[in-house]
C-alpha cells in the first residue's frame, strides 16, 4: 500500500507540472509531437516513450540507433519520425494517428552513446466529439454538441462557438465530458461549428480549434408533444404576469413566449444554452405593460431536449380614454378580444348615483356633468365580466375642479396695502403733535384744509401746486415725510405731504 501511494504521488506530479507542451488532436486525426534540437547531431539515437493516465511507467513507443534502425511498440500503429535525416537535422518529431486511449505523457530522449543530449515530455490530449442527432438535423429540434478530452487534467475549458461566432454554453456531464445544447435549430443555424480546446500549464498554443460541420434539414420538423390551454385577462393600466406552469421534469432548456395571430410574433425569449437572458429556475413567467392592441392569443413554449410542453393564453385589455365635451366629461371603457366578453358595465362609488351609459362594439361610455360637483366627484369603474368566470376591472378618478381666489387680483399689492396701512397711522400722529406745538404756541386756530381738486381725481391729501396758486389766506404749512417700507428690496421711498393753513 505504501508503494501505491508513493507511486500516485509521483504520477500526480509529473502529469500536473513537468510537461513542456499540450498538444490537443482530434480522435482519429493525425498527431504531431514536436521536438526538435538543432545542435543534437551526428551519430544520436532517440526514444519515444509513452505513459498513459494510471500507468507506473513509460513503453516504447518508437526508438532510432545511431544506425537509423527503426523500432516500434506492439501497440502503437502508423507511427514515424517527421524526418528520417534526424541525425541531420536534429528534428525528432514523432507523428501518428492516435485514438482515445492514446492520450497521456510522451517523452522524446535524445542521446549520443550514454549521453543525454535532450529530454522533452509532451502532454498529448486527444478529443472526441459527438454531435446528436446524427445529421442531417431536423428541424425544431434539439442539437447536442458533446465534446471530451482524454486526459483531461492538461484541460482548463471546452467552448462551442456558434457560426455566427456566439459562444454556447457548456455545462460538464458525467462520463461524457461537456455539452452545449442548440434547441429549435433552423436551417438558417447551418454552418461550422468550432470545439474551442483551452489548455494548462506549460502549452506553446493559447487553444485548439476543431470545426464540425451541422447541416439542418428544413424537411423533418419535430412535433409538440404536451399541451396545456389556460385562459385569463388582464386590463391595460396594470403589467399582467404571463405565467407558465413548471413541467414536471427540471430545468427546462429553452423557452419562448409568442403572440399567435395570422402572423404569429415573438415578443419574449429566454435560452439558457445560447445565453438570451438570465436563468428562469423553471419559472418562466414575465411582464408585460400591454395596449388595446396587444391583446389575443399568446403561446408559451418549454422545450427540453426533444420534448416540448406548450401553454396557451389569452389576453383581454381593458384601458378607460377621457374625453371632455362643452357640457361633460365623456369616459370611455375600450376592451378587446370580444368573444371573451360576457358584460361590460360602468359603476360609481356611490352607488345611488345611476350612469348613463352607451355601447358599442368594444367600448362603453359613461359621462359625468361639468363643472364636477362635489357628490359626482369619486371613483368611475368599469367591470368586464368574462365568460370564464374571471372579473376584469379599470377606474378612473374624477376630481373637482381647483376653486378660484376672491379679492384683490394682484397678490403683489397685497403687502403694500398693508404697509401703508400702517404707515398712515404714525403719520397722523407725527402731524397731530405738530398741530399741538402750533396750537400751543399760538392763540389763533388752526383749521386743516379741505381736498382740493386736481383734474377728475379726488385726493384725501392736497396738491402742493394747486394750494401755491391758490389766493393767499393766512399762513400755510406743508409737512412731508417719507419712510422706506420694511418689505422694500431696493430701497424706495414712500412720501406722503400734508398741507395746513393758519387762520
Amino acid at each position: 500500500a505504501p508503494n501505491s501511494f508513493l507511486t500516485f504521488l509521483t504520477l500526480c506530479f509529473v502529469f500536473s507540472s513537468e510537461w513542456n507542451d499540450v498538444t490537443v488532436v482530434r480522435e482519429g486525426t493525425v498527431a504531431t509531437l514536436v521536438c526538435i534540437d538543432e545542435t543534437a547531431t551526428g551519430a544520436v539515437s532517440v526514444n519515444w516513450m509513452a505513459k498513459p493516465l494510471g500507468t507506473a511507467r513509460f513503453k516504447l513507443v518508437l526508438s532510432a540507433n545511431e544506425r537509423k534502425e527503426l523500432s516500434t511498440g506492439a501497440s502503437k500503429h502508423s507511427v514515424q519520425l517527421t524526418d528520417h535525416n534526424f541525425q541531420d537535422t536534429g528534428v525528432f518529431s514523432l507523428r501518428f494517428r492516435p485514438e482515445r486511449d492514446d492520450g497521456g505523457l510522451y517523452m522524446c530522449l535524445v542521446k549520443r552513446r550514454l549521453k543525454v543530449l535532450k529530454e522533452r515530455f509532451i502532454l498529448l490530449a486527444v478529443l472526441t466529439v459527438r454531435v446528436v442527432p446524427l445529421f442531417p438535423v431536423p428541424q425544431n429540434s434539439t442539437l447536442r454538441l458533446i465534446a471530451s478530452v482524454h486526459p483531461e487534467l492538461g484541460i482548463s475549458q471546452i467552448i462551442w462557438v456558434t457560426p455566427g461566432a456566439i459562444s454556447l454554453k457548456t455545462e460538464k456531464i458525467t462520463n461524457f465530458g461537456t455539452i452545449s445544447k442548440l434547441p429549435l435549430v433552423q436551417s438558417s443555424d447551418d454552418g461550422a461549428y468550432v470545439c474551442m480546446v483551452y489548455p494548462k500549464g506549460n502549452s506553446s498554443s493559447a487553444f485548439f480549434a476543431f470545426n464540425v460541420d451541422v447541416k439542418v434539414d428544413g424537411r423533418f420538423t419535430q412535433c409538440i408533444s404536451h399541451l396545456l390551454d389556460f385562459f385569463f385577462g388582464q386590463q391595460a393600466t396594470r403589467s399582467p404576469l404571463l405565467p407558465w406552469p413548471t413541467p414536471s421534469s427540471p430545468s427546462p432548456a429553452p423557452m419562448s413566449w409568442g403572440l399567435c395571430a395570422t402572423h404569429p410574433k415573438l415578443v419574449h425569449q429566454y435560452d439558457r444554452w445560447r445565453g438570451f437572458m438570465r436563468e428562469g429556475h423553471g419559472n418562466f413567467s414575465f411582464l408585460l405593460t400591454p395596449g388595446t392592441k396587444d391583446g389575443g392569443l399568446y403561446k408559451c413554449e418549454v422545450y427540453k431536449n426533444d420534448n416540448t410542453f406548450s401553454l396557451l393564453t389569452l389576453l383581454t385589455v381593458v384601458k378607460v380614454k377621457t374625453r371632455q365635451r362643452s357640457s361633460k366629461l365623456e369616459l370611455d371603457c375600450r376592451y378587446s378580444e370580444l368573444s371573451q366578453v360576457q358584460s361590460a358595465v360602468w359603476t360609481f362609488q356611490n352607488q345611488s348615483h345611476r350612469l348613463p351609459k352607451e355601447s358599442s362594439l368594444g367600448s362603453i361610455t359613461t359621462s359625468v356633468p361639468l363643472p364636477v360637483r362635489a357628490d359626482r366627484a369619486g371613483n368611475y369603474t368599469c367591470v368586464l365580466q368574462l365568460k370564464n368566470g374571471q372579473t376584469v376591472r379599470a377606474t378612473h378618478t374624477v376630481t373637482l375642479p381647483p376653486r378660484e381666489s376672491a379679492g384683490v387680483s394682484d397678490p403683489s399689492l397685497l403687502p403694500s396695502l398693508s404697509a401703508l396701512l400702517l404707515v398712515v397711522p404714525l403719520v397722523a400722529l407725527v402731524v397731530g403733535a405738530f398741530l399741538w406745538r402750533r396750537r400751543h404756541g399760538s392763540d389763533r386756530g388752526i383749521e386743516q384744509s379741505l381736498s382740493v381738486r386736481s383734474g377728475e381725481t379726488e385726493n384725501i391729501y392736497e396738491n402742493p401746486e394747486d394750494m401755491r396758486q391758490a389766493p393767499p389766506q393766512g399762513s400755510v404749512y406743508m409737512v412731508s415725510f417719507c419712510v422706506v417700507p420694511y418689505y422694500t428690496l431696493h430701497g424706495e421711498f414712500l412720501c406722503f405731504n400734508f398741507i395746513y393753513r393758519l387762520l
